[in-house]
């Protein structure tokens, strides 16, 4: 297995506990590059998913989550998603999202998603609400 400097591969495995974890190395590798140059800590929600977890967290059907080469981080503050952001276009990303829901009460959910799902455009920054 591939060592990293700052994920463990397991980051990665699909949260409902499956097990899977078909998380593309070069995927991680990037990240590894993008966490080194936002010099902040890469605190990672959601790597791979298994169908079924898609499915009950409300992914689409295309998600590259499926495929191993998307990653969600947490962004709870405006400092925390500019050094991310930076850090991942400086490393080359080209697909980012920024997400945001309110929840119950004051509570939020808020990050960023990017992917390098090459069979999707590239060069694109969303928002998700």
């Amino acid at each position: 297995m591939e060592n990293f400097r700052y994920f463990e591969y397991s980051d990665f495995t699909c949260k409902c506990g499956c097990g899977l974890n078909n998380q593309s190395i070069s995927h991680v590798k990037k990240l590894d590059i993008a966490r080194g140059i936002a010099g902040i800590p890469f605190v990672v929600t959601c790597g791979c998913r298994c169908s079924k977890h898609n499915k009950e967290v409300g992914g689409s059907e295309t998600s590259s989550h499926l495929i191993g080469c998307a990653t969600d981080i947490l962004a709870d503050t405006s400092t925390k998603r500019y050094r991310i952001l930076s850090g991942l276009i400086g490393a080359g990303f080209e697909r980012i999202e920024i997400g945001y829901k309110k929840a119950w009460g004051d509570k939020t959910k808020q990050w960023i998603h990017v992917d390098d799902d090459l069979s999707k455009p590239q060069g694109v920054l969303w928002i998700e609400t």
